[in-house]
């Protein structure tokens, strides 16, 4: 943006239900608005509780730096003309966090604020709130701070404004020439500072190469509540990462830097060779021309160029990334080729000594890169010449993305280098797009003797929905049908109505259609009523030109079409779901925290493949967490892949999952991109809220996948996870908020249409992701969904059922205690018993106190025995070891069944649906539970810290409380008036929502 024409723009839509004031049961409104110290004023609206301005006010931004830090402040008054004074009828504040550009701005309706416990107010105010930095938008001029009479008058009618793309800076970077001993010598004096920078990234502490350390010690660690073999336990290690050893979840500092900003993986380094171009080669082919490409040879490891046809000045400008650890050579050449069918011919090269290469520490400029004279096999120069750059760094390297890697393959062309390179997505915007088909008007079928058996289809890219044909003896028939889409941003397909006429079973004629696009439907952040328009039908083939003047067709069809973006678009399974935002961004909040994860290495990986008759793999990993998901490079033919790779995602909430995925590169083959799939090795689910804030977790995790035969372990995956709180008491503020937008609650959605909505959501973003190089196949992105997990399984089912049992261990415990006090197996105990008994029925005020004291003295105590780690996949809690392969076949039976004839497929797909919707009640009633009893483990530090004060709190209110006052409180509580009922659910409720279960255990 240019920040100089930065402004802020606030169009004042209009009221509802304002509170009357004059005294006749209405009131004479405007608004003022104040911002950045500017003041703007709306015209007066007489006599009117609901009133209508549209008008626009645009706020100069004195510092856009600070736009975040500001807020927007709107006052709605009622003028009082016989006294030229204002009564106040309520206000709303907008922070700059929840400012748009123009293109993302909706009109939201904001419930109008008290301003003391004394103000009455009631209503809501519209308004459309955006920045903009069009310099031919002129400033309002704001009101005197002295004159309250003046009244501002905005014109409504400007133009909305068209908003330029950012300007797009490159700098280039001279620097020295590295095989210049004194100028080496300068650059390695050079402090490091750490910088960081987009994808995968590390700061490095030092600027020689560190000596290898010791393996970390690893811990073993187990569920105390489900034990399971040792071998699929969690591990808890103690690496050196980022200059010092993470003991205890610190970094305990081992040199003298004060901290990085990224350390939670070990240092690598890299040298780097950036082949850019050739000149002046000589001609190598009877035509008098070379087709030249480049090979860069370390020891055993090389890397090469696509070649270029008939040019003798070529241009690659292509990096190569060889690992130092596992070079064993001490000269580097860049060797120039001719492509020949037959055998390349030879044309020169380039020796570096690596004794001689600089090192690069970030923050300092990229190395310029040179001409190098070619020469031949005995080092004489020869004609050409190649500019190349050749360093040593780290994975803080800008270059680092973007390259071709050594420990990919021993050889490997750099048109398949796409293939392994790390990269960085952002899953697509995503918006629900409500149709609802009220009525048509006028059709024309093509039997003029009947009356039309109409259905209106909808359609929108590969997603189809019909409305229910209606048999009306009439040409206007009426539907008043919702039909539920899910579109994504940029919006590149069209919605199209279809009315057809069902003349036979089995027979549709096409009556009329429209097509509308999408960009050009109204989005709302709320429920309001959206406007209905009249669509003309068109003819969907060619008809006669002199039939068309006897017969006018004038069909015509009646919508209302909006994007919803005050949903949550749900693309991924609810219980491990990593966003829980709507889609409109003036409804986002600002973060309250930063995670940081470091994908360190796997170890023991089973082999997914055969090459050169041994098994291998070529392994990557995919993490997802709102809408970032991030692929790291893929490790060719290795077995024990060493990543390091960091990333950083902003956390919006705290009751969010991140999932992190390992896969088999399929794609490197003979059949290249289109070949088979790639195979998923395993994954690993972390929820936010079981973090400690501040904590370094580095552990060891099991990859478990379930297959045909059983359960097995795939291998280790290592990873280090810090989870940084910026703002603690909006983080605990979640803890009382919904858990998902205002909407689903207010129109919420049926169970059929959520499921059928998920699977839309996830085939689009699959398909955006698709289209990116490298691409996330379809498979990656339904594993990381778990787009499955509502499918019938006789494993899962029986796991639920467990699950609820051993919520009732404790009132069968209790059961079980009362038992023995009633038969005096322990006189003493009994005794006891029988006199705390007496006084609770002498004291009955004491009950309520008593028990939130006894449970604070719980949590108390259950602190001692808190979960260090957070919870993994457990076999033994998803059935997974004494599964029965019946079971297991038909878990991994396709859908429908390939198993039976038609009768019993039938029969058995009724069955699987049926059992597939109670597993998932069952595993809800489990769920609540289990949350219940995570009020006093300690799961979530944070919602048990609050549980347990406010035990306390409520332990030593109630002990001073008369019981009468607080039984009576609670009764009319209970029975209050619905006018002082929400539509929203209560602070207590959506507390216990957010509470952690154990479906992140679930496999």
């Amino acid at each position: 943006m240019i920040l100089n024409n930065l402004k802020l723009g606030v169009e004042v839509v209009g009221a509802h239900n304002l509170l009357p004031k004059d005294g006749q049961g209405s009131s004479s409104s405007f608004v003022e608005l104040y911002f950045d110290g500017q003041r703007f004023r709306t015209t007066i609206k007489e006599k009117d509780l609901s009133p209508v301005w549209n008008e626009t006010f645009y706020f100069n931004v004195s510092n856009p730096s600070n736009l975040h830090m500001l807020a927007l402040d709107a006052y709605v008054y009622n003028n009082i003309r016989a006294t030229q004074s204002r009564s106040f009828l309520g206000k709303i504040t907008i922070n700059g966090t929840s400012f748009v550009p123009y293109s993302d701005a909706v009109v939201l309706h904001y419930p109008l604020e008290k301003r003391s416990i004394f103000s009455r107010v009631r209503g809501e105010l519209g308004l459309k709130v955006y920045v903009i930095d069009d310099p031919s938008i002129k400033s309002s001029t704001p009101i005197s701070t002295a004159d309250d009479s003046q009244v501002h008058i905005h014109s409504a009618q400007t133009p909305a404004p068209k908003i330029p793309r950012s300007e797009v800076r490159h700098t280039f970077h001279h620097l020295p020439n590295p095989n210049h001993p004194q100028q080496q010598q300068q650059q390695q004096q050079a402090p490091a500072v750490p910088v960081p920078h987009q994808g995968a990234r590390y700061v490095p502490d030092a600027m020689k190469v560190p000596e290898p350390q010791p393996p970390p010690q690893l811990v073993r660690m187990h569920s105390a509540t489900m034990a399971q073999p040792v071998d699929y336990a969690l591990k808890e290690t103690s690496p050196f990462l980022g200059g010092g050893r993470v003991v205890g979840g610190r970094v305990i500092r081992t040199d003298r830097m004060s901290g990085c900003t990224y350390d939670l993986v070990e240092k690598m380094h890299f040298l780097f060779v950036r082949v850019v171009k050739a000149r002046e080669l000589p001609a190598m082919d009877i035509t008098g021309s070379v087709d030249p490409y480049v090979e860069v040879r370390i020891g055993n490891y090389k890397g090469i160029t696509k070649h270029i046809e008939k040019n003798q000045n070529p241009m690659w400008n292509v990096v190569f990334a060889f690992s130092r650890e596992r070079m064993q050579a001490s000269v580097l050449e860049v060797v120039v080729k001719d492509k020949d069918l037959v055998k390349d011919d030879f044309v020169g090269l380039c020796r570096f000594d690596l004794n001689e290469v600089p090192m690069r520490v970030p923050p300092d400029s990229p190395l310029a890169p040179e001409w190098y004279r070619l020469a031949d096999k005995k080092g004489e120069k020869i004609k050409g010449e190649l500019m190349l750059a050749v360093w040593i760094g780290t994975q803080a390297d800008e270059a680092y993305p973007d390259a071709w890697h050594s420990d990919a393959a021993l050889s490997i062309d750099t048109a398949a280098s796409t293939l392994i390179r790390s990269k960085v997505y952002h899953a697509p915007r995503l918006w629900y797009v409500r149709v609802n088909v009220v009525e048509a008007q006028d059709l024309v079928p093509t039997e003029k003797t009947r009356f039309p058996d109409a259905y209106v289809k909808a359609q929108i890219g590969n997603q189809v929905l019909k409305t229910k044909p209606v048999q009306a003896r009439t040409f206007n028939p009426l539907w008043n049908e919702d039909l539920l889409f899910v579109a994504a941003e940029p919006f590149e397909d069209n919605l199209v109505l279809t009315v057809e006429d069902r003349v036979a079973p089995g027979k549709d004629e096409i009556i009329g259609r429209v097509i509308i696009p999408l960009s050009m439907v109204e989005k709302r952040a709320d429920d309001r009523m959206i406007h209905s328009r009249w669509f003309n039908l068109e003819k969907p083939v060619a008809v006669d030109i002199d039939q068309l003047k006897k017969e006018k067709f004038s069909s015509r069809l009646h919508l209302r079409v909006c994007l919803d973006g005050g949903y949550h678009v749900l693309d991924e399974s609810t219980h491990y779901s990593s966003d829980l935002r709507p889609t409109a961004k003036q409804l986002w909040r600002p973060p309250i925290g930063v995670l940081e994860l470091g994908v360190l290495n796997a170890v023991g990986l089973h082999p997914m493949k055969t090459r050169d008759g041994k098994g291998t793999s070529d392994t990557y990993c995919v993490a997802k967490y709102g809408h970032k998901w991030i692929r790291t490079r893929t490790i060719v033919d290795n077995l024990c892949p060493k990543y390091n790779e960091q990333y950083t995602w902003e956390v919006f909430d705290p009751a969010t999952v991140l999932t992190v995925g390992v896969f088999d590169n399929s794609q490197l083959g003979e059949k290249g991109p289109n070949g088979t799939k790639d195979l998923k090795v395993g994954k690993v689910r972390i929820r936010i809220s079981t973090l400690e804030t501040g904590r370094v977790y580095t552990h060891s995790y099991p990859l478990l996948v379930l297959h045909p035969t059983g359960v097995k372990k795939m291998g280790e995956l290592h990873l280090a996870i810090r989870f940084t709180c910026t703002s603690f008491a909006n983080m605990l503020y979640k803890y009382s908020r919904p858990l998902l937008p205002k909407m689903h609650y207010v129109r919420p959605f049926t169970v059929m249409q959520l499921d059928m909505l998920r699977h839309q959501a996830v085939n689009i973003v699959a398909m955006r992701l698709g289209r990116a190089e490298p691409s996330l196949r379809k498979e990656v992105v339904e594993y990381m969904s778990d787009v499955d997990s509502h499918l019938w399984s006789m494993r899962r089912s029986k796991a639920n059922f467990f699950r609820l049992m051993s919520i009732f261990t404790g009132l069968f415990a209790a059961g079980r205690w009362f038992g023995d006090i009633c038969m005096w197996k322990n006189p003493i105990t009994t005794v006891l018993v029988h006199i705390l008994f007496l006084m609770l029925v002498s004291f009955p005020e004491l009950i309520l106190p008593t028990v939130f004291l006894y449970m604070f003295l719980i949590g108390v105590w259950n602190y001692r025995y808190r979960p260090r780690y957070p919870p993994h996949m457990n076999t033994k809690l998803s059935q997974a070891e004494s599964v029965h392969p019946d079971e297991l076949d038909e878990e991994f039976d396709t859908f429908p069944t390939s198993r039976s004839p038609e009768l019993v497929r039938m029969r058995y797909d009724r069955l699987r649906s049926v059992a597939g919707r109670i597993q998932t009640v069952v595993g809800d009633i489990a769920t609540q539970g289990e949350r219940l009893q995570s009020l006093l483990s300690w799961r979530d530090p944070r919602a048990t810290a609050l549980f347990v004060t406010f035990c306390l709190i409520a332990a030593l209110a109630l002990y001073v409380t008369p019981f009468q006052v607080i039984a009576a409180l609670i009764g009319i509580y209970m029975m209050r008036h619905p006018r002082f009922r929400h539509r929203l659910p209560s602070v207590p409720v959506n507390f216990f929502r957010r509470l952690p279960a154990r479906t992140d255990s679930m496999l």
